[in-house]
């Protein structure tokens, strides 16, 4: 199990994100019919935003990972990817659900990112899981 778990539906973005970030991370399946991702240790969590307004934003895979509750348990944090054209809903999945897991979100991005964002993603991890797990 990796640290870092991602969904990424046919559009691949976040998929290109991920490969460019140069990270092991685990894929939560596109497909209802695949077998299903479960956790196994703590990991933060990429997703993307779908819609806007009133539709869904949070992929309907997500929210079925999310809602065992054995990998809800070990989610650490949430970086979400979205379209700035969404403006105020620009990663809205990300904020839902650190809101409802009550973990930070800590950092977004658009679409596939940019060399940037896949830097202060890399860097931000590193700090991120030195704090969550301090040395002796």
């Amino acid at each position: 199990m990796a640290n870092l778990v991602y969904f990424s539906n046919a559009s691949e973005n976040t998929h290109r994100f991920i490969q460019r970030l140069g990270l092991p991370a685990d894929r939560i399946p596109v497909h209802a019919g695949a077998e299903p991702l479960t956790a196994t240790e703590p990991y933060v969590l990429i997703v993307p935003t779908y819609g806007a307004r009133e539709e869904r934003k949070v992929p309907s895979q997500v929210a079925r990972f999310l809602n065992q509750r054995s990998n809800r348990d070990l989610l650490r944090g949430v970086i979400a990817s979205g379209n700035a054209n969404f403006g105020t809903e620009f990663c809205a999945a990300g904020h839902q659900i650190a809101e409802k897991c009550r973990v930070p979100l800590l950092y977004r991005f658009e679409i596939a990112g940019t060399p940037h964002d896949h830097d202060r993603v890399r860097d931000g991890l590193t700090t991120f899981w030195n704090q969550e797990t301090p040395t002796p």
